[in-house]
């Protein structure tokens, strides 16, 4: 069933006509009985009448597909008691009854997709949950889905890629069910800090049917996001927007988008190549009905906007590097490599990561774009290795990772700790290997390296190396594995060894760009070996081989030699726009001298030469330095309290301005924070014996009864430790009477309320009201969330409202006059 549902929906998808979905369920299920503080899920559980009229009036509305009410139906969210797979199932049920029953009176077929939401939790290194165990909880809902018998899943309203993807792979562990992923973007990334373009990215590689965004706004709102996801999504794009923003008018939530204009403003997605057009919160069966009918009135594109064959694309959590046909020149680094380093091989082996960390710090100064590690010594167990070394990369830097080991197992386990794209380094033609690894790759949507080897004889010319090569394309046609994911390694010899090595080299690139159509990558330290002056060979066979498409280069981004070769082939061959990237890099460039601007192409901000200070740890989140430069100043005589105010609460400071600046997002705000929260556990005591310690004032933190979700509290929670509050933290689902005591027993001067849904935000008037009742004024009330409004916060009489972790701590000492 779900094959013939899958090609039904794919062929449908990839017809001539703009699909459209439905529109908000919560809306309609608020219209219909479902009161505040009420589990949905419940509700419907009890009431599944109410839920299958609202489906058939989506369906009766021209909606092609309908969701199931299953936003919230994974175990993490789910009520005690409530079986995850057989929720899931009795939802998507109801809905196909509903599609069924339209689709017998109309003539038309209907499709449901299965509703999957975030779980409110973050994988490691960002949260606490591991890979495996938030896999395993959609899987569980996945099934559920199936069971019931829907057409497409969709996996909605996402704000991190690592969640998206462990959904992605779970749906494919479980069913082949075409698969639609939706981002939510506020000011042009997701709360992690991804871009419209690096979800595009990471979402193309998994493989995904439909790339999406919905929800956060209304359609004026969203539509930068929905236009950089078109330009760059190779997939269908759907756009969901919202009916506007809410708002709050007698204690209900409303949206003041009406059908007629929400229609007008939307369906100009279409016209801009959206092939899915649908509503989320406060849209209503009227307002997708107009939107069917606005479209009819347009002349609409259907076929996707961007083309990205030819190049591969590795993205990070906010970073994005495309390798290929028309894209710059790639220097990725090669320096956390044991091979000959008997320091890093040492380390490795005890299970310290000191210098790989340096070396990553040290080439992403020097110019890298990716870095290549590799922990393969003896004595390393590269399956615990390989993936620490990861989990802590990712954390530390912003440019992406390739993953080089000949050990499998190593790799995959590594990919679990990766939020994104990583390259994978390599499959050769080894037996097994692609059948081993490929799969691998395909699932985590991972570019990986194929390597024109097999057996122990190295191939010499360009015509052995392409047989070789067309043979691992036929392997993974097999295996269903895209060749968008492939890149191939030019696999260099010595010339000092085989005379014609550089020759048949340049023919084997020239042969893959030009009929393989697919990217290439080299070794370069090979060419020169058993040579004199090894750098000048190495950078100018770089030049040869960028000439006739070679892609990049695993090299040391340090050498001058190189970097000058490769800034120089990509401004030859019209890959640096208006010679920007030259100018500033090589402006004081004089024969024989350096003459290299300072800093590379990004990563983290971190001082790789000189003193680094306490300051500096902390805005580039170094928490595995931060502890040992606070001990070295220890030792060397300088106050606990100079310590505090000096270095670490100016670091702070400045990483918040960084995050409301968009140059910081999420992931480095933590890490940051939690680098600052090391040093200050380790000079608590110390101010304390020495009469420094200062008065901490007292804020109680609650996300209000009836929501869940705690991400956003415990983040602000995080913020305020580092500068100077106690924090009461309550958790969720707290009811406002709770609120209140625990205020009033601790002697709080601040509470800060939290909710994520329109449903429960009316909840945080119920805390205003009863201080107001007891004669507790005097207590501050600062709210948040990601539906909270300033309108809404002073419709309640709130004291202060705060969109993100960084505000409110401005917003808390504001109210408490600090």
């Amino acid at each position: 069933m779900a094959s013939s549902a899958k090609s039904a929906f794919l062929e449908a998808l990839h017809g001539s006509r703009v699909l459209f979905f439905d529109g908000g369920i919560g809306t309609m299920l608020q219209a219909r009985g479902l009161t505040s503080g009420v589990s949905p899920e419940v509700f419907c559980l009890e009431r599944p009448d109410i839920l299958q009229g609202v489906h058939a009036d989506y369906a009766a509305s021209g909606a092609d597909v309908l969701t199931t009410n299953t936003f919230g139906g994974n175990p993490f969210k789910l009520p005690a008691g409530l079986d995850t797979a057989d929720f899931n199932r009795k939802m998507a049920t109801l809905a196909k009854n509903a599609a069924d029953a339209e689709g017998a009176k109309s003539g038309r077929k209907i499709f449901v997709a299965g509703s999957i939401g975030p779980t409110g939790k973050f994988l490691r290194p960002l949260g606490e949950l591991s890979f495996n165990e938030l896999v395993d909880a959609f899987a569980a809902q996945i099934k559920g889905l199936v069971a019931g018998g829907v057409d497409l899943l969709q996996i909605e309203t996402q704000i991190d890629l690592a969640e998206a993807r462990a959904a992605v792979i779970a749906a494919r562990r479980v069913c082949g069910l075409p698969i639609s992923v939706s981002m939510t973007f506020e000011a042009g990334a997701t709360l992690t800090g991804s871009g419209p373009e690096v979800c595009a990215a990471t979402l193309a590689n998994l493989g995904v049917d439909i790339i999406a965004t919905n929800c956060s706004a209304g359609p004026e709102q969203i539509r930068e996001a929905a236009e950089r996801l078109l330009a760059s999504s190779p997939a269908p794009v759907l756009v969901q927007p919202n009916a506007g923003l809410p708002e709050l008018v007698d204690g209900k939530t409303v949206f003041r988008l009406g059908p007629t204009p929400f229609a007008e403003i939307t369906s100009c997605f279409a016209a801009m190549g959206a092939r899915l057009l649908g509503g989320c919160c406060g849209t209503t069966p009227e307002h997708i009905a107009a939107l069917r009918q606005a479209v009819s009135r347009l002349e609409v594109r259907t076929t996707p906007t961007a083309d990205t064959s030819g190049f591969i694309s590795l993205t990070t959590r906010s970073g994005l590097v495309r390798i290929g046909a028309g894209q710059p020149f790639c220097i990725i680094g090669e320096r956390i490599n044991p091979t000959g380093k008997k320091q890093l091989s040492a380390e490795l082996a005890a299970g310290s990561l000191a210098q790989a960390l340096h070396f990553a710090d040290e080439q992403i100064e020097a110019g890298a774009q990716v870095l290549d590690v590799n922990v393969g010594a003896p004595m390393v167990d590269e399956t615990a290795v390989l993936p620490a070394l990861v989990s802590s990369l990712v954390s530390r830097c912003q440019i992406p990772l390739s993953l080089d080991s000949s050990n499998a197992g190593a790799i995959a386990a590594a990919l679990e700790f990766y939020p994104a794209s990583a390259l994978v380094n390599s499959i050769s033609g080894e037996p097994g290997r692609m059948e081993q690894l490929g799969p691998v790759c395909r699932d985590f949507g991972a570019p990986f390296i194929l390597l024109p080897l097999k057996g122990k004889k190295l191939p010499v010319t360009a015509e052995e190396r392409i047989a070789i090569v067309e043979a691992l394309l036929e392997e993974m046609d097999k295996l269903r594995i895209p060749r968008r994911l492939a890149m191939v390694d030019a696999l260099v010899l010595s010339v000092s060894a085989k005379s014609e090595a550089a020759v048949e080299c340049i023919k084997f690139i020239r042969y893959c760009t030009e009929t393989l159509k697919l990217p290439t990558v080299s070794g370069l330290s090979n060419i020169s070996f058993g040579l004199p002056a090894r750098e000048l060979v190495n950078a100018h066979f770089l030049s040869m081989g960028a000439a006739v498409g070679l892609s990049a280069s695993i090299a040391n981004p340090g050498s001058r030699y190189i970097s000058e070769a490769a800034a120089t082939a990509n401004l030859l061959l019209g890959k640096d726009k208006d010679a920007s990237f030259f100018i500033s890099r090589y402006s004081g460039w004089s024969a024989g001298g350096q003459g290299q601007a300072q800093g590379g192409a990004g990563g983290a901000p971190v001082k790789t030469s000189g003193e680094m200070t306490l300051q500096q740890a902390v805005i580039a989140g170094l928490r595995e330095e931060v502890l040992p430069l606070v001990e070295k100043a220890l030792a060397q005589g300088v106050a606990p309290f100079d310590m505090v105010n000096g270095q670490l609460i100016p670091g702070i400071t400045e990483v918040g301005a960084r995050y409301e600046r968009k140059e910081y997002f999420l992931p480095q705000l933590l890490r940051s924070a939690e680098t600052m929260q090391a040093a200050f556990a380790r000079l608590r005591p110390l101010l304390e014996q020495d009469g420094h310690a200062q008065e901490r004032h007292k804020v109680v933190m609650a996300t209000v009864e009836g929501d869940i979700h705690d991400i956003g509290k415990n983040i602000v929670n995080l913020m305020l430790g580092n500068h100077g509050f106690e924090v009461i933290d309550l958790g969720k689902d707290v009811k406002a009477e709770d609120i209140v005591n625990a205020a009033v027993e601790q002697g709080a001067a601040l509470i800060g309320l939290s909710a994520l849904m329109t449903t429960t935000m009316v909840r945080m008037g119920d805390t205003l009201n009863l201080l107001q009742k007891r004669g507790l004024g005097d207590i501050k009330v600062m709210v948040g969330g990601a539906v909270v409004t300033p309108g809404f916060a002073q419709s309640i009489g709130a004291h202060g409202v705060a969109a993100d972790a960084v505000e409110a701590v401005r917003v808390a000492k504001s109210l408490l006059r600090l």
